[in-house]
């Protein structure tokens, strides 16, 4: 393993093998399909699920939610745990849609690295480029994968010059394709001077290694075609000369990314990225505080939690809260304080994931991320510790974009309704808002498409039909001020207060206008489009 960039004491052993990812890239790069691959190449699973195939081979293992299995999109992130060699991947799946940022933000938190994934034939889009922005705000290491080079695709120079016009980031190579579409035959291992060739017939299948004594060896002219074998000699000394060399502080720092070329569905290239993570990868983290950072070698157990999900198994009503370990050895049945509430907790039912299944943990270190069962304790942005008031933070709530109605199609249902959204609303999926008069509920999102997920979810795992109507408001702020203030503004404004399922004040806005004249009108009182998740 290289050094790392900061002068840190080594790590544990068992810590120190941990490498804690996310998967990011615009809907249909290929995500989940490169996801399958890793659990396939960690032994997790015997054959991938492609989300293009039909009846049960379409069932990938990080969908897990109905909706996710019949539109073949992801709209949660799940989490995987398994061992790729003498290396522990604790890798997160999220969702690419713009409609479940939120959740990807989130996610993002709790991960050391992130996998950058674009399609060959479309390059950086709107998406990965919003992404990657939240990448850049955590200064997170990026390492890149160009799929679908099976595929026609564009020329190997456009992509990279794409990626560091776009996304203001250095590239250098690790692998470097042979051909493209129908003529792509593999590539060659930059990093380690190896050809790596692809197997057409088995998409399960680990591609052929050749090891060579440069791109000048004779062996070449057996494998590659001569037109391709020319092309490829120029254009990796091209590369050679342009960009720049792998330097590994540049890449820990956020600054340069590694690219690898392949084909997820053909499990090509999907091994050497994977042995790229562990050679280069970061080891676990400090984690941001207060009062302080959180170093991943102290010997006592801290924790945050970064995500919520209701009802993994609709037969047991449970809700799992992930928890990313910042530091310490975790074992089964210890007891933690929950920071929020000063109370202990005994974890005696802790999860190890993979997608919906898993498993009981035993135990567990730094940079793991487990579950924890609970009935509602556990929020977004809670932290566990050994006793000290320590409090993670840098988990954001943001302002919804979009506001509607919602009211159950049985009206003797309201109670029902009232719990399912409280459920929602501490999962993170949902903002919900009781406004100050009148009844019902309001209900925020990021994107139009988590309505229909929320109205499928209520209906699926509560049995109760719900409607969304169209709403007067366009917006919500989150208030905040001397007390005094806040219940001036309260009582002058009851019709455009409501309150989040925390009991905070939110001002509900139509125009800007409304903005303009609370700010205008009440000097000590801020109006926040984002609410820190930490409590």
């Amino acid at each position: 393993m290289l050094d790392h960039a900061s002068n840190a004491p080594a790590l544990p052993p068992e810590i120190a093998r941990r490498r804690t990812f996310a998967i990011i890239s615009h809907p249909d790069a290929g995500k989940t399909t490169l996801t399958e691959k890793f659990l396939l190449y960690g032994g997790a699973i015997q054959m991938a699920g492609q989300v293009r195939a039909k009846g049960e081979a379409r069932r990938t293992r990080s969908d897990f939610m109905q909706m996710e299995k019949d539109r073949g999109i992801s709209v949660s992130a799940s989490a995987m745990s398994f061992d790729f060699g003498p290396f522990r991947f604790n890798l997160v799946d999220t969702p690419g849609h713009s409609d479940f940022s939120e959740d990807t933000y989130r996610t993002l938190t709790a991960v050391d690295a992130a996998i950058m994934v674009i399609d060959g034939a479309k390059g950086v889009e709107s998406q990965t480029q919003k992404l990657f922005e939240v990448c850049r705000l955590r200064d997170l290491p990026i390492l890149t994968f160009c799929n679908k080079m099976d595929r026609e695709s564009r020329d190997t120079f456009d992509i990279i010059d794409e990626i560091q016009e776009n996304l203001a980031i250095d590239v250098t190579p690790a692998s470097w394709p042979i051909g493209v579409g129908r003529d792509f035959l593999g590539c060659y291992d930059m990093l380690h001077n190896r050809l790596e060739l692809m197997d057409r017939a088995d998409r399960n299948r680990v591609a052929e290694t050749v090891k060579i004594d440069g791109l000048d060896d004779p062996k070449l002219n057996d494998l590659i075609p001569p037109h391709l074998l020319e092309k490829l000699r120029e254009e990796v000394e091209m590369a050679r000369e342009l960009l720049p060399p792998l330097d590994h502080n540049a890449f820990l720092e956020g600054t340069l990314t590694p690219i690898w070329f392949g084909s997820a569905i053909n499990s090509f290239g999907v091994k050497e990225l994977m042995d790229g993570i562990a050679e280069y990868g970061p080891e676990p983290q400090p984690q941001d505080a207060q009062p302080r950072p959180i170093a991943a070698d102290e010997k006592k157990v801290m924790g945050f939690v970064f995500k919520v999900q209701a009802n993994m198994d609709p037969k047991h009503r449970d809700r799992v809260a992930f928890v990313r370990l910042a530091s310490g050895h975790f074992t089964r049945g210890m007891k933690l304080t929950h920071v929020r509430s000063k109370k202990t907790m005994t974890i005696s039912n802790p999860v190890l994931f993979l997608a919906a299944d898993r498993e009981l943990a035993e135990e567990a270190w730094a940079g793991d991320i487990i579950g924890i069962p609970n009935h509602g304790q556990l929020r977004i942005g809670d932290t566990l510790t050994e006793g000290e008031e320590v409090r993670v933070t840098g988990i954001p709530s943001f302002a919804p974009e979009l506001l509607q109605g919602v009211r159950a199609g049985d009206p003797m249902k309201a109670k029902h309704l009232e719990k399912a959204l409280m459920q929602f609303a501490e999962e993170g999926a949902a903002k919900v808002f009781k406004p100050a008069i009148g009844s019902g509920f309001i209900v925020g999102v990021v994107g139009a498409l988590q309505f229909e997920v929320l109205a499928s979810r209520i209906e699926l795992e509560y049995g109760l039909p719900v409607r969304f109507d169209a709403s007067q408001f366009t917006s919500a702020r989150w208030v905040s001020g001397p007390q005094d203030q806040i219940d001036q503004l309260v009582k002058a404004n009851t019709q455009h207060i409501s309150y989040d399922h925390d009991g905070d004040p939110v001002f509900l806005t139509r125009l800007q206008w409304d903005i303009d004249r609370i700010e205008r009108d009440y000097a000590g009182i801020k109006l926040s489009a984002t609410k820190e998740m930490m409590i």
